[in-house]
């Protein structure tokens, strides 16, 4: 059964006219009357009958009445509008994906926002290993942060932050005892960030394209280990400009320009469309945006 007969028929039974309700459901006279016609036919019965000017339901259009408004009633409430948001009464997890330097650099003033509001909200975040492996679209992960690219067509992604890659050494690394220039960076022994253990990136093109060549002696999967054996040893790593400060403080390390023509490191928010319009999810996006641009 279509379930516009059932709403036509409940208005009908309620107007007991045609006209009123069209006028009602925003149809017209002839259109409601083709639809009581189909209802007639599926029932076995007339249902509602001419009266005067108006029309009066059958015994069995009286038995449906109750029954008909109620199923109306209940498809209103799945298909329509879901109840007032309100973040104090949520409890709920979300499950971020994001790289460790954007993990320590935003976690603390982003459960801060969110308990402010919905004390009871978690937040799980989990490694960029997940990367690529759909985590998006079968709800393992609800929002990523990190660099676009390599999401499923359907996935919406935000671009917010662009910024600098600097390179990172100790405060007595010999580096720093002349001015660095693209030679004195590629003879440095440097540090590889990569949790697929990759030991070339866009460092390795741009020192090709002068003709240069550097030696990657490590390669760690996240920037916490590479920080703290930069600041334990005379390697050089890299990091994104914004993130940084209070890591380079604790461990005593310095950060400096990259004498190479690099890309910029786009930032940006991703997520599947099937969380874009429940209201939580929404919430939870502002507050994470919100973070992500206060933190850069």
């Amino acid at each position: 059964m279509d379930l516009n007969l059932l709403r036509v028929l409940d208005v009908l039974l309620q107007e007991g006219s045609v006209t009123r309700a069209a006028a009602r459901l925003g149809s017209s006279p002839a259109a409601v009357s083709r639809t009581l016609a189909k209802l007639r036919r599926a029932a076995g019965d007339p249902l509602l009958v001419r009266a005067g000017q108006g029309l009066v339901p059958t015994p069995r259009a009286l038995e449906l009445k109750d029954e008909v408004a109620t199923l109306v009633h209940r498809a209103d409430r799945i298909l329509g509008p879901g109840p007032g948001f309100v973040p104090a009464d949520l409890r709920r997890t979300f499950t971020v994906q994001a790289a460790d330097l954007v993990v320590s650099g935003l976690a603390g003033s982003l459960t801060a926002r969110l308990r402010a509001e919905a004390p009871h909200v978690e937040v799980i975040f989990v490694p960029e290993s997940t990367e690529d492996s759909g985590a998006l679209r079968d709800g393992r992960v609800d929002l990523e942060i990190g660099a676009a690219g390599h999401h499923d067509p359907e996935t919406r992604t935000e671009s917010l932050v662009r910024s600098t890659v600097l390179g990172i050494a100790r405060q007595g690394n010999p580096l720093f005892s002349a001015s660095i220039d693209p030679a004195s960076f590629a003879a440095a022994d440097h540090i590889g960030i990569s949790r697929r253990g990759k030991q070339q990136g866009p460092i390795d093109a741009a020192l090709a394209r002068l003709g240069l060549h550097r030696r990657v002696a490590a390669v760690v999967p996240g920037h916490p280990s590479a920080l703290i054996l930069a600041s334990e040893s005379d390697l050089v790593t890299i990091g994104i400009a914004g993130w940084l400060d209070p890591l380079l403080t604790a461990l005593d390390l310095r950060a400096f320009a990259i004498p190479l023509d690099l890309p910029p490191v786009e930032l940006g928010l991703a997520w599947h469309p099937r969380t874009a319009a429940d209201p939580a999810q929404a919430w939870f996006r502002n507050h994470v945006r919100a973070a992500l641009l206060a933190s850069s």
